[in-house]
């Protein structure tokens, strides 16, 4: 009842640039003042769910969190924020997105384009990065599939009501033939008692 999002080019070119990106990051961090912990790092919705990005981070000093969203389509870069000072929320992402004091981020009302990878980057003001990396896969219901199972529920609905209209029938009949049968018996016994007492 579900088909996953087929973007519009391969996902080898995706992947590859997800790796890419890790390895620079990992390369580029160093030891000591931040740290990230990605708690859920594959999340799978269907099309109009609300889903949490969650992340964990911990930094000596101030930290700068910012998210990116690269797919099939590109990448675009959703939010960015100075912990306990300015927000940035890119205009594609305006009144669908949330921002958490532990760096995570809500999308709202998800839709196809929002599947692919998010990357998010906590960068401590000495020069200290941490990176994580959610993948969102999001499923759309297909419609032809509830056709059928809306079709195939008229029909059964509709043969149950044939049954009952069938059992109430036979219903009927038993009784009027039950009605007919106590009627003739009554009858026979009537005419016996006058045939007795004629003889008499």
């Amino acid at each position: 009842l579900m088909r996953p999002l087929q973007g519009p080019r391969g996902r080898s070119a995706v992947v590859g640039t997800v790796t890419l990106c890790l390895a620079a990051g990992w390369a580029l961090q160093t030891p000591g003042g931040v740290s990230l912990f990605v708690p859920q790092p594959n999340i799978n919705a269907t099309v109009a769910q609300n889903i949490l990005l969650s992340v964990e981070y911990s930094c000596r000093g101030v930290a700068t969190i910012e998210w990116k969203h690269v797919s099939s389509w590109g990448t675009t870069s959703i939010v960015e924020w100075r912990s306990g000072n300015y927000v940035n929320i890119s205009t594609v992402y305006k009144d669908r997105v949330t921002t958490f004091e532990n760096g995570s981020i809500q999308l709202q009302n998800v839709g196809m384009r929002d599947a692919g990878y998010y990357f998010v980057t906590v960068m401590e003001e000495h020069g200290t990065n941490a990176y994580g990396t959610i993948i969102v896969n999001v499923y759309e219901i297909i419609y032809e599939d509830l056709h059928f199972v809306a079709v195939l529920f008229t029909f059964l609905a509709a043969v149950s009501a044939i049954l009952i209209c069938f059992m109430w029938l036979c219903n009927k009949s038993l009784h009027l033939f039950q009605k007919k049968t106590t009627h003739k018996l009554t009858a026979s016994t009537t005419e016996e008692i006058e045939l007795d007492t004629i003889e008499c």
